[in-house]
């Protein structure tokens, strides 16, 4: 017996009949507590009238010291009690009660002990209570380090429940209490980590008073790195409801709205921002409150939540919003609704959001309250602010979608009288133009001015345009805008969208807009014409005939005659021309043909824009011509050979421009570029693919492979080539932080494997390359380096030809002999004496995981598979243990499966079938190895095996599986190997061999500031500086005279001349990307070019007549 500190007080001695009550009450209060909660109130009372009568039973000893006997008594019962549950394991209900009864006991002696401190009837430290509170403690933390995992379950969960409700504590006991909880969230078991996680999260305020050590992590560093890394979804969900949210901590929750797990998302929106948006009155909103929260925050939430997958993630989020409406009113009384929705507007960036619109449409379906209270009358219109005109036109556009035709009628402003609007909101937009030329003038005024106008213009759209005199008057106010410079160039697109509208065809509105090019282009035509045309109401209409085609343009002086001040207008000018023919043309659907106004502009404006060496220009001319030569075929057929040349010569910016142009073009005109017949359209795939090989940008090629994933998707394209090269990539460290890409091709392979069988089929063919590619350069890793061990390589590709995942489709079912087939090709590599052990072990591996038909017809293939294997086994088995298990295993479960196929089974009768002769073939080649070989075989593997990583080359010089090696992903920049980000997974490399893929960790919740920028911004008229522009171009050889008299139909494909420059280091290429044969430019002369930096085309003419001649050859 411990003997208890001197008390003095009066020693007594407890009776016997004292320790037989104690005896018998505790059991029968815990048998009835474990039964229901319903009495957990009366048993408090019992068990603490007798925790109080023992307490006065005590013995006294030598001196004045005494033993507290009764209490002693009482606490080994109590525990004695709580010990029969300890190892009961989770999810027993009996159990859990019984630890939320010892909870409420200690809360109910705590709230008694109090009761006596305030009446001051009971002021010392040490009282049965806190006696009582700090053996148990003990006695639970003892269980901590138990090895049964039941016994450190239920010690945690114990405390956990027990730790809100204890009063205060010695600096000794919180000690060893936090740093016993430090160790549990690290515990193996999911289960124990979320106990953990809970009781450590009770003491995160009193964390405070406690300064780490070194580097020893907070309570709350903790949490956050439980939050983010802990793989478990249950630990993540444990620490989401339990963290404090501060401004701290907010990032670190709001990071889990891209959180894998559905109910961690759902509980980002329903719980913990919810419940800060829904505050009491008069409490202070925390740090999730909207109004705390930055722009970017509220963008990030609303973005996340409502472009959720899950239906339950957008209900809750669009819950959210909706009470964000009343979290940040200016009041409750009825009719602020509108007031409401202005404020709530009014914290959103109107002018750069992409998702107010998205959260302004889930108030209106949430909130049916809010949008039946809208009225916007003839007040509202006056003095219109950003809120107020996205307001308006957003509950249009509601309303036309879902039909609301009553409340439409009511909204939509007269044609007129919302012509005349637009006309005020643009001549103040002028002013506020002309004034911000003055120094100190501000440009917030501009933004906002053009951002009402453009809602306007979008209002306009869904007009009623019945007013035949509003209509006109709209139509020619918009063409009048459009015709002046100072119109900022964001609001042409809105302003074309209101002319083709209004315009009665495709042909009215080419008209228009050529018109209004020619009158910017000429510098004779008078302004003052035009605006007498927007006062006269008696002008012509568009509806009379369709004028014939307008004269070309006499256009600007030549370059060379011009001042500077002129040269940079009439470069403004063009800007904005070639702005007007890009929106014009991607409104139009109809063939080049049927519109003979473009050939002026063709002519005029975009062919010498192409020919420019300013950035802007160039780049806006390309488009122009590209969209051109979606609807003129033979456009499309001459011009593309000018793309492809850009493709290597122009900066990153316009690389992607032209790119996206050139796949445009490939799908509009399939049949002329990709089609079988095409000889070319091979070709321009090689062309391609190695555009690829050699690009260092990331956006360059994250562009060319979502080009590439389209066309195989839609069928255009099945080559081999391409799916191995997207295949390396995707898989290769060298991408790992490109996320654009990453995430495209994580998407494409099981799309595109599963929508169809010959899909699979091709899958299934390029595996074994891809493995060995990839195989070899996990060897050759660079310290630092990560990737996907050749294990999840083959677990993907099984994955991705499981004919069980296909989808039925009219053309055809499942093929179920896809893994056959994949199973005799890995059989057949696994003979090659040449492959690694631990190659030969994944792939022996990966033969269990595949499918294996029953019934199938096809005996030849049951045949094939079952003569490899046991060919396999008796000629040259593997060496490793598990590899020959594997096999074996995939041997018994093929003779299973087969049992009535194989039930015969002789290899000299199998020797007779016509259609095993090539197979009989193949195997009498193969000769077992002797005693030497074997020997010579396991150095040779250890050898390559142990070598030094590396990343020079994911390619190898012993035999390989195939004969030819598949392409291999670009290096980073400077040839070096770009680094991986740290994956979230926790497991060693033997623990994930059959993981598919790894994540990646959570970034920060990005921030950002209100933007500042001009109505209109400057043009950056800086030339590019290309290959060539500054060299005289050789005169063109005979090739190339004979290929100016090919057929036009042809798709032509740049000479070597156009091919990557020879003065590009060849160590920033990969060799990854390089396959075996493929011609590359050398230094002895072999090009066509002779070894001289690639031209231009028209672009790098010594004369005008060579760039007239080429621009002839172009439009045809």
């Amino acid at each position: 017996m411990m003997v208890r500190d001197a008390v003095w007080v009066r020693a007594r001695t407890m009776p016997t009949r004292t320790l037989e009550t104690i005896a018998s009450a505790l059991p029968k209060a815990f048998e009835q507590a474990q039964n229901s909660s319903a009495n957990h109130q009366k048993n408090f009372i019992a068990l603490h009238k007798i925790h109080l009568e023992a307490a006065t039973k005590t013995e006294s000893v030598a001196g004045h010291a005494i033993k507290l006997v009764g209490e002693r008594a009482f606490e080994d019962c109590f525990i004695d009690m709580v010990n029969r549950v300890l190892i009961v394991k989770k999810g027993i209900s009996v159990a859990d009660r019984i630890v939320k009864f010892v909870a409420g006991y200690i809360k109910f002696l705590n709230a008694k002990a109090a009761e006596k401190q305030n009446e001051g009837i009971d002021d010392d430290d040490e009282t049965t209570e806190t006696r009582f509170t700090h053996r148990l403690l003990k006695h639970f933390l003892k269980g901590f380090q138990a090895k049964d995992k039941n016994v450190r379950y239920r010690v945690v969960y114990f405390i956990a429940e027990v730790i809100s409700q204890l009063g205060e504590l010695d600096e000794d006991m919180f000690n060893s209490l936090r740093t016993t909880l430090m160790e549990r969230v690290r515990d193996k078991e999911p289960f124990i980590r979320v106990q953990a996680v809970a009781a450590l999260a009770k003491i995160c305020g009193s964390d405070d008073p406690v300064e780490p050590v070194g580097d020893e992590q907070t309570a709350t560093d903790v949490l956050e790195d439980l939050l983010a890394h802990d793989p478990s979804a249950d630990v993540r969900r444990a620490a989401l409801l339990n963290i404090p949210v501060t401004a701290q901590t907010l990032p670190a929750v709001l990071v889990r709205t891209r959180d894998v797990d559905t109910t961690v998302r759902r509980l980002v929106y329903a719980n913990v921002l919810l419940t800060h948006a829904e505050l009491p009155d008069g409490a202070m909103p925390g740090a999730a409150h909207p109004r705390a929260l930055t722009i970017a925050q509220r963008e990030l939430i609303v973005r996340n939540g409502l472009g959720d997958r899950e239906p339950a993630v957008r209900a809750a989020a669009g819950k959210l919003v909706g009470a964000w409406v009343d979290a940040v009113s200016v009041g409750t009384k009825k009719g602020m609704v509108l007031e409401d929705l202005l404020t709530f507007l009014s914290t959103f960036d109107l002018r750069e959001s992409e998702v107010v619109e998205d959260a302004l449409l889930s108030v209106f379906v949430t909130r049916v309250d809010i949008f039946d209270a809208l009225e916007f009358d003839e007040e509202f219109w006056r003095g219109l602010t950003p809120e107020k005109a996205f307001l308006v036109r957003v509950f249009v556009d509601h309303c036309v979608s879902t039909k609301e035709n009553v409340r439409l009628e009511k909204v939509l402003p007269v044609v007129t009288a919302h012509a005349f609007r637009i006309q005020e909101a643009y001549n103040s937009l002028l002013d506020s133009l002309a004034a911000a030329e003055e120094p100190g003038e501000d440009d917030e005024v501009n933004d906002e001015g053009e951002f009402v106008l453009a809602e306007l213009l979008r209002l306009a759209l869904n007009l009623d345009y019945a007013d035949e005199i509003g209509r006109r008057r709209l139509e020619q106010f918009v063409r009048h805008m459009i015709s002046q410079e100072a119109l900022p160039a964001g609001l042409v697109t809105r302003c074309l969208d209101v002319l083709r509208t209004l315009s009665s065809s495709e042909r009215d509105l080419i008209r228009v807009v050529v018109e209004v090019v020619h009158e910017l282009r000429d510098a004779n035509d008078d302004d003052e014409v035009i605006n007498e045309l927007i006062n006269d109401d008696n002008d012509t209409t568009v509806d009379g005939p369709v004028s014939a085609a307008p004269r070309a343009p006499r256009g600007p002086k030549p370059l060379d005659e011009m001042t500077p001040r002129e040269r940079e207008q009439s470069d403004a000018i063009d800007v904005r021309c070639l702005d007007l023919c890009i929106g014009m043309l991607e409104r139009v659907n109809g063939t080049f043909e049927e519109n003979s106004t473009l050939e002026g502009i063709l002519g005029e404006l975009i062919v010498p824009a192409v020919k420019r060496k300013e950035l802007v220009l160039r780049e806006k001319g390309l488009v122009c011509l590209g969209l051109c030569c979606l609807i003129a075929r033979r456009m499309a057929l001459n011009s593309f050979q000018l793309f492809l040349s850009q493709v290597q010569t122009a900066p990153e910016v316009l690389k992607l421009r032209v790119l996206q142009v050139v796949f445009d073009v490939l799908m509009v005109h399939e049949g002329d570029f990709l089609a079988n017949a095409s000889v070319g359209g091979g070709r321009v795939i090689e062309f391609l693919l190695q555009v690829l090989g050699n690009e260092e940008s990331d956006k360059v090629q994250a562009l060319i492979c979502t080009g590439f994933a389209k066309l195989m998707l839609s069928g255009m394209i099945s080559d081999e080539r391409v799916l191995t090269s997207l295949a390396l990539i995707y898989l290769s460290p060298d991408t790992a932080e490109n996320q654009q890409l990453r995430q495209c091709l994580s998407y494409f392979f099981p799309a595109y494997s599963y929508s169809s069988p010959t899909h699979q089929r091709l899958v299934q063919k390029i595996f074994l390359p891809v493995f060995e590619q990839l195989s070899t350069g996990y060897r050759e890793l660079d310290d630092g380096q990560e990737m996907v061990s050749p294990a999840q390589v083959c677990a993907m590709f099984v994955d991705w030809t499981d004919s069980q995942k296909a989808i039925e489709t009219q053309s055809g079912t499942p093929d179920h002999m896809v893994h056959m087939d994949m199973a005799a090709s890995i059989l057949r590599a696994l003979f090659n004496k040449d492959i690694l052990r631990s190659d030969k072990k994944v792939l022996c591996q990966a033969l269990s995981k595949l499918y294996l038909p029953p019934g199938t017809d096809d005996d030849d293939k049951v045949r094939t598979l079952k003569l490899l294997v046991h060919n396999l086994r008796t000629r040259r088995p593997p060496r490793d243990a598990s590899a020959m298990a594997a096999l074996s295993k995939f041997d018994d479960a093929l003779s299973k499966r087969f049992e009535k196929q194989l039930e015969d089974f002789n290899e000299a009768e199998y020797r007779q079938l016509q259609s095993l002769q090539e197979l009989f073939e193949f195997l009498d080649d193969i000769m077992p190895l002797d005693e030497d070989e074997e020997e010579e075989e396991a150095t040779a593997s250890k050898k390559r095996g142990a070598r030094k990583r590396r990343s020079v080359s994911v390619t190898t010089d012993a035999t390989s599986m195939t004969d030819e090696g598949p392409w291999t992903p670009p290096r980073g920049k400077s040839g070096k190997a770009r680094p991986k980000r740290r994956r979230t997974s926790q497991s060693d490399d033997d623990d994930a061999e059959d993981d598919v893929a790894a994540g990646s960790p959570p970034s920060e919740v990005p921030t950002r500031s209100m933007p500042r920028r001009a109505a209109t911004k400057k043009i950056d008229m800086t030339p590019i500086k290309l290959e060539g522009d500054e060299e005289d171009e050789e005169e063109q050889d005979d090739d190339d005279e004979e290929e100016d008299d090919d057929d036009d139909e042809s798709t032509p494909v740049p000479r070597s001349k156009r091919h990557v420059p020879a003065k590009t280091s060849t160590n920033r290429k990969s060799k990854f990307l390089q396959r075996p044969g493929t011609r590359e430019q050398s230094d002895d002369g072999d090009d066509d070019n002779g070894g001289s930096e690639p031209a231009d085309s028209i672009m790098d003419s010594d004369s005008e007549g060579e760039e007239d001649n080429e621009v002839d050859g172009m439009l045809g």
